[in-house]
Order: C-alpha cells, then sequence, then structure tokens
C-alpha cells in the first residue's frame, strides 16, 4: 500500500502482479479531481513508470460513484485566461501521459463518471462498466459553457466515431452502462459481482483495444468538415453563437485542431481566452449552482414515499402518476372511471417505453405499480395524496375533506392548484396546516421545476417531505409562498400578455416569437400562448398580469371564436400534426424582445420584495427551471433588459474560471 492523500495505490498481494488504484477524495462523499488528486495522480504514474506493474486497474473507493468531474469549486476562484489555460494543460499533459503508460491500463467505472472523470477513463487501453442505474457517462462542459479540455474532444471521436461522439459532446447528455457498451464506449458491461474478476481478465488478456471501422476512420480524418459542418447546422437551429459559444468551440477545436485546446490561437473565436472572456461560462456556471441548490432542498428529510395516490386522471394528473410510477413507487389513480384513467395508463405505457430503451421487463414493471383506481381506495394507504383535478375552489375542497377523513394522519395532503390559494383549499380540511401545494409543470417529463407551496402557518415537516418527494422523482423543488400565480405563472403572465399587446399593435406573431427565439427562450410567446390554450391564458391572465391589465381584443375575438390555439387546431397559429405553421417573421423591431422581457423582470422582482422566493437567486433559479428563461444571461433578475448585459454581483464578479472543464451535470 502506498500512503496518499487522496489515492490508495495497492501492489502487494496480488498474484498477477496488478496494481489497484482507488480514487478517494479525502473528506468528500465524491470523486472530484481537485489540484491535489491530479498531483497525486503525476506521483503515481511516476512510481508505476520506475517499477512497471502487469497491468493498472482504476476503480473507485466511494460508492456514490467513479468521478463526478473536476471540481468546479476550485475553478470558480481562477481569475484569469491564463489561470484557466494553465489547469488545460496540466490534466491535457497528465491524461496523455496515463495514454502513453507502457503497461495496460482498465477504467473499472461504477456509478456517475462525468467530465473530467470520463476524460480519465478515456486514456486508460480498456474501460469495464458496471451495468447498474446508477452508472452514466457523460461529457457535460458544454451545459456550463466550456469545453472537454483534458483530451475528450480527442479520444471520444477516434474511440466511438465523430457523430456519436459530438452528440454526447455537444448536448451533455449521458448514456448508461448498455448503451457504452453499445457504442463502444466500454469494452465490457459486467454485473457487480464479477466486476474486479472481469477486470483482472480483460486488463492482463493482452486483446488489442477497439479500432474504428474504415468509414469511421475516414469521418474522423479526411472528412471532418462534412461531419462538422453538418454539425454546426444543427447546433445554430438551437443555439446562436454569441449566446453559446462552446458547442461551437468544440467543433472547432476537434475539426481544425484535432481535439487540443490548448492549441488553438488566442485570437480565434474557439478559444481558450475568448470563451473565459465570454459572460456565457461565467452565467451557465452560476446556473450549476443554482441548480446546486435547489437540489438541496428537501435533504432535511429521509420522506420516501412508496404508495402515492393521484386523484385526477387528466394529462396533468395521468403525467405525474407515471413519473411516480416510473421512479419505482405503486401509484393508485383516481378518476371518475376505468375509462377517464385509460387514455393515461396509454400515454404512461408510451413513456415507460421511450425512457426503458427497449427493456420489455422494465415497462411491464412500471406499468405493474400503476393501478387504475376509479374508487379511490388507495387514498387510505398512500404517503402521499397529489390532487390533479380541475381549477375549481369548490369542487377541490370537498375532494380534500373527503381525503383528510380517508387518508393516515401522517401522509402528506398536496394539491397541484396552479392559481388558487392554499389557504382557501385547505379551510375544508380539520387541520388546514396539512395541506402543501406541489405544483408541476406541462409537460410534466420535460420541465425540471416543481415549485413546493407553502401556504400560512403551513406545517414544516409536511413542506420537508413535499420537497424530498419532488427530489425523489429526479425533480428540482423551488418552496414558493401562496400567491396568485406563486412565481413562475406569475412571471408568464405579463410576458405573455405584452407580447400579445405587441401583436395587437400590428407586429407579426411571427415576428414576436422570433425576436424572443433570438434572446434565448426555447419557444416564442405567441406560440407559448397557444399552446397553453387561449382560454386558459384568458381565464388567467387579469389575476396573473396584475389588477386593470385588459386581455387584448384579438384574444377575446379568438376565444369567443372558438380558437384556442393548438388544442382546437387554431389560435394564433394554424396547428397540425402538433406544430404550429408560421409565416415568414419579417425584420425585427430594435428593443422587441428587451420591451416584452421586461415584465417579466418586473414580476420576478415584485416576488422576491413579496416574499413569494426568499431572494432574487431562488427566482433566478425558479424562472430558468420553470419557464426556460435564456440560461446564458443567469436569470432574469441577473439579466439586464435595458442593457442588453448580465448585472454585476456576487455571483457575477468575475472570478468564475471554469471555461476548462466541467465536472458534473
Amino acid at each position: 500500500m502506498s500512503d496518499f492523500k487522496h489515492l490508495v495505490l495497492a501492489r502487494k498481494g496480488d498474484q498477477d502482479g496488478l496494481a489497484w488504484l482507488y480514487l478517494d477524495r479525502a473528506g468528500a462523499s465524491t470523486n472530484t479531481l481537485s489540484r491535489e488528486l491530479l498531483d497525486e495522480l503525476a506521483t503515481v504514474f511516476a512510481q508505476l513508470e520506475a517499477d512497471p506493474p502487469k497491468g493498472l486497474v482504476i476503480a473507485s473507493a466511494k460508492p456514490a460513484g467513479f468521478v463526478a468531474g473536476a471540481d468546479i469549486e476550485e475553478f470558480t476562484r481562477i481569475d484569469s485566461a491564463q489561470g484557466a489555460r494553465d489547469l488545460v494543460q496540466r490534466g491535457w499533459e497528465l491524461f496523455n501521459w496515463l495514454a502513453r503508460l507502457k503497461f495496460p491500463t482498465l477504467a473499472l467505472v461504477r456509478g456517475h463518471c462525468l467530465g473530467g472523470g470520463l476524460e480519465l477513463v478515456l486514456a486508460c487501453r480498456y474501460r469495464i462498466v458496471v451495468d447498474e442505474p446508477a452508472t452514466k457517462l457523460a461529457l457535460p462542459e458544454v451545459m456550463l459553457g466550456i469545453v472537454p479540455g483534458w483530451g475528450g474532444m480527442k479520444r471520444l471521436p477516434a474511440l466511438i466515431g465523430p457523430a456519436a461522439a459530438l452528440d454526447l459532446m455537444l448536448t451533455g447528455k449521458s448514456v448508461d452502462a448498455r448503451r457504452a457498451k453499445k457504442l463502444g464506449l466500454a469494452d465490457e458491461c459486467v454485473p457487480p459481482r464479477v466486476m474486479e474478476n472481469a477486470a483482472r481478465m480483460l486488463v492482463l488478456s493482452g486483446q488489442t483495444p477497439r479500432a474504428l471501422p474504415v468509414m469511421q476512420k475516414l469521418l474522423n480524418g479526411p472528412l471532418k468538415a462534412l461531419v462538422a459542418n453538418k454539425a454546426r447546422q444543427q447546433v445554430a437551429t438551437k443555439a446562436r453563437r454569441e449566446h453559446y459559444p462552446a458547442p461551437y468551440a468544440i467543433l472547432d477545436i476537434w475539426q481544425k485542431y484535432g481535439g487540443n485546446a490548448l492549441a488553438v490561437p488566442a485570437e480565434d473565436p474557439a478559444s481558450l481566452d475568448a470563451i473565459f472572456r465570454s459572460p456565457t461560462a461565467k452565467n451557465l456556471v452560476r446556473v450549476f449552482f443554482l441548480q446546486e441548490r435547489l437540489k438541496g432542498f428537501g435533504k432535511d428529510s429521509d420522506f420516501a414515499p412508496r404508495h402515492v395516490h393521484v386523484v385526477g386522471a387528466g394529462v396533468m394528473g395521468g403525467d405525474i402518476a407515471a413519473l411516480c410510477a416510473w421512479a419505482g413507487m405503486t401509484v393508485t389513480l383516481q378518476d371518475q372511471s376505468v375509462e377517464r384513467i385509460a387514455p393515461a395508463v396509454a400515454r404512461a405505457a408510451k413513456f415507460f417505453e421511450r425512457k426503458a430503451r427497449g427493456d420489455k421487463r422494465q415497462v411491464r414493471f412500471a406499468l405493474d405499480r400503476l393501478i387504475p383506481d376509479p374508487a379511490g381506495n388507495g387514498a387510505a394507504r398512500a404517503d402521499l395524496v397529489i390532487e390533479a383535478i380541475f381549477e375549481n375552489l369548490e369542487a377541490k375542497r370537498t375532494l380534500f375533506a373527503d381525503i383528510e377523513r380517508r387518508a393516515k394522519p401522517d401522509a402528506v395532503l398536496a394539491t397541484n392548484t396552479s392559481s388558487l390559494r392554499i389557504e382557501d383549499i385547505a379551510t375544508a380540511l380539520a387541520d388546514p396546516r396539512r395541506l402543501v401545494g406541489i405544483h408541476f409543470f406541462n409537460p410534466v417529463a420535460l420541465m425540471p421545476l416543481v415549485e413546493v407551496v407553502h401556504g400560512e402557518g403551513a406545517d414544516e415537516e409536511a413542506l420537508r417531505r413535499a420537497a424530498a418527494f419532488v427530489r425523489r422523482i429526479d425533480k428540482l423543488p423551488l418552496p414558493v409562498a401562496s400567491a396568485p400565480g406563486f412565481l413562475v405563472n406569475a412571471v408568464l403572465g405579463p410576458y405573455m400578455l405584452e407580447a400579445l399587446r405587441c401583436v395587437e399593435e400590428g407586429v407579426a406573431p411571427e415576428t414576436v416569437d422570433a425576436a424572443l427565439l433570438a434572446f434565448g427562450m426555447p419557444m416564442g410567446p405567441v406560440e407559448l400562448v397557444d399552446t397553453v390554450g387561449l382560454d386558459i391564458a384568458v381565464a388567467a391572465g387579469k389575476a396573473l398580469a396584475g389588477a386593470g391589465a385588459e386581455p387584448p381584443r384579438r384574444l377575446m375575438e379568438l376565444v369567443a371564436a372558438g380558437n384556442l390555439g393548438r388544442k382546437s387546431g387554431q389560435g394564433y397559429y394554424r396547428w397540425a400534426d402538433g406544430k404550429a405553421h408560421k409565416g415568414a417573421a419579417g425584420t425585427i423591431p430594435a428593443g422587441l424582445a428587451e420591451r416584452i422581457v421586461a415584465p417579466l423582470v418586473a414580476a420576478a422582482r415584485r416576488c422576491v420584495e413579496a416574499g413569494v422566493v426568499a431572494d432574487a437567486d431562488l427566482a433566478d433559479a425558479g424562472v430558468i427551471f420553470g419557464t426556460g428563461f435564456a440560461p446564458f444571461t443567469g436569470g432574469p433578475l441577473h439579466y439586464s433588459p435595458e442593457s442588453g448585459k448580465t448585472l454585476s454581483g456576487k455571483a457575477s464578479d468575475g472570478r468564475v474560471g471554469a471555461i476548462v472543464h466541467a465536472g458534473r451535470a
């Protein structure tokens, strides 16, 4: 055994002459690649070169996973482009050293393997992944506005081909163990019980490392330009270079510089210097920390509901039920009849099939956990009851009075209301403190945010349990006070109203939407109104847009004519096959996007001042993850619509040097 602070190197006692290197960062539950750990890796490589083993297996001593990436906290302390460049060079040279070692090397990956962790794995000769749900591999740097600078841009395309590699690098998405094996990212995918024996056998096998087929070699060599140009076109449909330079930089560095970020001249838009100067990396790192803060809510509760009862099998209720069933919970779904529940079960089956990626057993097990329950018998056994019926105060009061009589005394009672006050619904309960809001957004499966709503005098333990439940289904809980529209709908109302006012003044809907897409929103506001439903926009509009707000005449005319948007096939746009059919956008008037965004920013500020959310950072987090507000801005309160630039403040003080390595997604 060798004595290191963050590593354990074991050599003696292994009859095969192998060395086993275990990553075990001191004082942390998760491995991250800090400067100290990288320095210790260099020491280990030097020792092993001086006294070579027959093979080296690199694994994790942490039950949480392999490596969660680089240490982002360290990167936020880098204050110059040169400092960032030095750190990129450190990792680049270290992993090149690992790749040059004369003896065979193998990475044994169990659990998450992200960012710099995957780049370490790519530098090994062999890779084994453990077939468990927690095993995920990804290069998520692009999500932080940075690039995989420690060899990922060079080695991943060479290993699995450029198309698959660019797909992973440009999206930041992860692959599970079986997918990693199918892609060629891993040599073997094995169950935990045999992982060490499998590692020993493979590292000593002398097996020739996987080689790309000839066509893939051409695409990764002489035909790089074709692949890169096609990828640029695809990226351009989703992100503008001035907003998100990192995906374009990844393509340039791979195509023109062989994946070596250090070889890019400083004046090149793809250079580390250019990325460091861009505010996008600073703001996306800020968004990362906002996300981590949301993940922290609910950690102080060990509440893990085994049975969830959902009342209301409409689109929202049915999709909530499906999400819970996929997360491993038994779910009883209540509505007036089995016929009303059947469409929700059919949608759930399709959702499970997409998630299972061909594993029919997983689909069957998830469907077995989703139980139609028209009589509502499951309410008596559930740990959590979620109401998701239509927005009618008296109907909700009547329902909760009945649920309270039947539910377990310690069950969490929750409403998915989007516009009613929790206190008003809770008057039907003998103990009004029990009721909390768990407000999902549509589409449930895709939207990451869930508002956890506390009414006046709400039970703190019930709120903690609600937040813990949200984390159990892998969503982000945001504590909000009971107020009209809570946070997300309260800011969307004025935003959509201002967009419709512009249309009323003669600006084409296509032009309005094009302006906000160019700003960085995921969907234009007019299309969003059509998607939500014009009738719903009218019903909620006055409450959410502020006192005295009058709905636009065109909106009222469309509703009166039964043109309610996507669901009716006609609204501001004509809809077919789930898509809005739009004309040409035309020239976008100067300042149009800023005008439409300004009411959203003002509403977010009012929510902070009124205590709907605890502070401006949580307002930014909620609006980004609840509406898709352009993440590159850092959030609506971090952004100045007057100047089009981010505001200075504690989270944008220029210390963010995370242009090099992301770590966690």
